[in-house]
C-alpha cells in the first residue's frame, strides 16, 4: 500500500511538473498586437527648396562641401517628402534648446501611443512593462517618467530607459521584453523608439559628420506586445527568435560610428571608413547563430556539401557558395540606413529588387528614422498586402557599437491591411528611381563653379 501511494504521489508530481512547464512555455510567447509609426505634419517636410536654404545658410561650408552635399543628396535614396526637426525648418538650428527638444520627443511619443492605445483597445493602466529607446537626449525626470505621468500608469509598471543604442534599439527592446515575459506572466508591454534630432543637427563642415544630416529624418514608433495566450487570436505577429551581437570589443567597430566634436567644437555623428567592415562582420557573426536555428535542414546540408566541394575542386577560388535565405524567410525588413547599406545587404543575402523594395521605399519616403526604420518597412509590406498567415519575416537592424540585432517573426493573420503612415502615398509607390533628380536640376550649377579662396556661395 505504501509503495502504491509513493508511486501515485510521484506520478502526480510528474503530471504537475509537466502541466506547470506547459503553462510556463505557453505564457513565454511574445505576440505583437499592434504598432504605430509617426508621421510628422507637412510643414516639417525637407523638400529641395528647404534643403537648399539650409545648406546655403551654413557659413562654415565652402564649394568643396557644396559639391559633396549635392552629389550625396542626389544618390542617397532620399525623396522630397521626408521630415526634419522644427528648428531646422525654422532656421534656428544654431541655437537648439531643451524645451524644443522635449517638444519634439513628446509629439512622437504621445502621438504614436495615443493611436496605439485607441486602436488596440488597451488602457495605459493595463501596461506592465514600459521600454523607451530614445538616444541623444537626457531629461529629468526621465523620458519614461514623462510617459507614466501623461497616461497615469500604475506605480508598479516595470520601466526601462535604453539610451545610446542607436538604430538597432527597437530590436534590442523587443529582445528585452521577450526575456522579461519569461518572468512576468500575462503581461502587456509597450516599446517606444525614436531619435532626438533638434539638439544633434551638425553645423560644421567635416564630411564624415555631414552625412547623417542627409540621411537621418524625423520619425518614431510605438509597439504593443503581450505574452497572454488569450490574445493570440488578435495578434499580428509572433516572435520566433531574436539574436544579438555586439562587436564593441574591437576598436575599429567601436569607433566606426561615434558622437564627437569636430575641430571647431561642433557636435555630431562621425561615420568612419571602417563602418562597412564593422557592419559586415557584425552581420556575419549574428547569422552564425541565427541561421542554423531558422533555415531548414535541407538547405544547411546543401550549403555544407556545396561549400566542401567548392573548397576541394576550386581551391577556394571563384564565386563563394551562399545560403538561400528565401528557404527560411518570405520577407526581409532591413534597416533603411542608406542606399549603400541596402545595396550591400541585398548582395550579401542574395535578394532581388522585389525583396529590397520595402526598404528602399521606406528610405525614400521617410529617410533613416533610426531604430524605428524597420517598422516603416514592415508598414509598407502591410500596405502592399504582401503578408500572409504563416509567413516568416527576418528583421535586420544595425547600430553603433557596433551591433547587429536580428529577430524572426511569424505572421499570425492574413487580414493585415492597416496602411498606417502610408495611407496618403502608397498608391504612388514603388517609384521607378530613388535618385533625387529635382535636387540635381536645381543645384547642378554648383559643379560648374571654380573654387575661389575665402569665397562663400550666396543663395
Amino acid at each position: 500500500m505504501d509503495l502504491f501511494m509513493a508511486i501515485s504521489l510521484l506520478f502526480l508530481c510528474f503530471i504537475f511538473f509537466i502541466y506547470k512547464s506547459f503553462l510556463q512555455k505557453r505564457n513565454q510567447n511574445c505576440y505583437l498586437l499592434g504598432y504605430e509609426c509617426y508621421k510628422a505634419p507637412d510643414d516639417l517636410k525637407l523638400d529641395t527648396e528647404t534643403c537648399g536654404k539650409l545648406i546655403l545658410r551654413n557659413k562654415n561650408l565652402g564649394l568643396d562641401q557644396y559639391k559633396f552635399l549635392l552629389r550625396t543628396m542626389v544618390n542617397a535614396g532620399i525623396g522630397e517628402e521626408t521630415y526634419g526637426p522644427r528648428n531646422v525648418i525654422d532656421g534656428t538650428e544654431e541655437t537648439p534648446n531643451l524645451s524644443g527638444s522635449l517638444s519634439e520627443v513628446d509629439d512622437i511619443v504621445f502621438g504614436t501611443l495615443d493611436k496605439l492605445f485607441d486602436n488596440n483597445g488597451v488602457s495605459p493602466s493595463e501596461i506592465d512593462i514600459l521600454v523607451i529607446t530614445i538616444s541623444m537626449i537626457t531629461s529629468v525626470p526621465s523620458l519614461p517618467a514623462r510617459v507614466i505621468n501623461r497616461y497615469k500608469m500604475r506605480d508598479d509598471v516595470k520601466v526601462f530607459n535604453l539610451s545610446g543604442m542607436g538604430c538597432s534599439a527597437s530590436v534590442v527592446a523587443v529582445d528585452l521584453v521577450h526575456h522579461l515575459f519569461k518572468t512576468y506572466m500575462n503581461s502587456f508591454a509597450v516599446i517606444v523608439s525614436s531619435e532626438s534630432l533638434i539638439p544633434n543637427w551638425y553645423r560644421g563642415n567635416e564630411r564624415s559628420m555631414m552625412l547623417p544630416n542627409i540621411l537621418f529624418r524625423l520619425g518614431g514608433c510605438s509597439l504593443l506586445l503581450t505574452n497572454k495566450s488569450s490574445m493570440k487570436h488578435k495578434s499580428l505577429m509572433k516572435l520566433k527568435l531574436s539574436v544579438r551581437f555586439h562587436g564593441g570589443a574591437s576598436d575599429e567597430a567601436y569607433q566606426s560610428c561615434t558622437r564627437v566634436e569636430d575641430s571647431q567644437g561642433y557636435c555630431g555623428f562621425s561615420l568612419s571608413k571602417s563602418l562597412p567592415q564593422a557592419a559586415a562582420k557584425a552581420v556575419t557573426m549574428n547569422f552564425r547563430v541565427l541561421l542554423p536555428k531558422t533555415l531548414p535542414l535541407r538547405e544547411l546540408v546543401r550549403y555544407a556539401t556545396v561549400s566542401f566541394l567548392h573548397s576541394k575542386k576550386n581551391n577556394n577560388k571563384g564565386k563563394t557558395p551562399s545560403l538561400n535565405m528565401k528557404s527560411g524567410f518570405q520577407h526581409f525588413c532591413i534597416h533603411p540606413g542608406g542606399r549603400a547599406v541596402i545595396d550591400a545587404m541585398g548582395r550579401s543575402l542574395g535578394l532581388n529588387e522585389y525583396d529590397l523594395e520595402p526598404t528602399r521605399m521606406a528610405l525614400h519616403r521617410f529617410g533613416n528614422t533610426s531604430a524605428a526604420g524597420i517598422w516603416y518597412v514592415l508598414s509598407y509590406m502591410v500596405a502592399k498586402k504582401r503578408l500572409k498567415k504563416g509567413d516568416r519575416i527576418l528583421m535586420i537592424s544595425l547600430g553603433a557599437g557596433f551591433k547587429c540585432n536580428n529577430c524572426v517573426w511569424e505572421v499570425m493573420k492574413d487580414a493585415m491591411d492597416d496602411v498606417n503612415v502610408w495611407k496618403d502615398c502608397i498608391s504612388r509607390y514603388p517609384v521607378k528611381s530613388t535618385a533625387n533628380t529635382s535636387f540635381l536640376e536645381k543645384y547642378s550649377w554648383v559643379n560648374e563653379l571654380e573654387p575661389e579662396p575665402n569665397k562663400k556661395i550666396k543663395n
